[in-house]
């Protein structure tokens, strides 16, 4: 396929290479387990470059929200400030549930941990060499992820991977077309 999909597989050996206690490597995670359960663009997540940050357009920490749904389970909703389906100006919010040892919960709380960030910070940012938070840029992101699934022998992946098998994802577990 022309961009071809990331597998439950491929996040499993992403997870398992990368190494969570290290700022970089936790925001990669929670990157790559939020778009696949959230169904995003990669791009939803990351910015062009470092210096193109705009908290009105791009995640900030301000746009995460822990809460428990009806039933009491758990649950993340990031607003997204600017997203190709939203109409200008407004925010779509993408809803995250609890997924097992892949989890994006766990990995986003994984993230708050290891880069603690103020409310207007990049909500998918990572600490450099002098202790600043930097934003993740797509194209580090997806170097990143690259390199460790094609050592584990897998091909190259795309900004649109992650959402093409996370619906896939939800559609072999019978939710409804609908609601995905």
């Amino acid at each position: 396929p022309l961009r071809p999909p990331i597998s439950l597989p491929m996040l499993t050996a992403l997870k398992a290479t990368l190494v969570l206690s290290d700022s970089f490597d936790a925001c990669i995670w929670a990157m790559a387990s939020c778009t696949f359960f959230g169904m995003m663009c990669f791009g939803e997540v990351s910015i062009a470059s470092h210096s193109t940050f705009n908290p009105l357009k791009h995640l900030t920490c301000a746009h995460a929200f822990f809460g428990h749904d009806l039933r009491n389970n758990p649950y993340a909703r990031l607003d997204l400030p600017s997203a190709k389906t939203a109409w200008m100006g407004d925010t779509q919010s993408v809803f995250l549930n609890k997924q097992g040892d892949l989890c994006p919960l766990s990995a986003l709380r994984n993230l708050a941990s290891v880069v603690p960030a103020l409310a207007s910070d990049p909500l998918f940012s990572w600490h450099d060499s002098k202790g600043n938070i930097q934003p993740m840029a797509k194209i580090q992101a997806l170097e990143c992820i690259n390199s460790i699934l094609m050592a584990w022998g897998w091909c190259m992946t795309f900004g649109h991977s992650f959402q093409i098998d996370g619906a896939s994802f939800y559609l072999t577990k019978t939710i409804n077309p609908e609601i995905i």
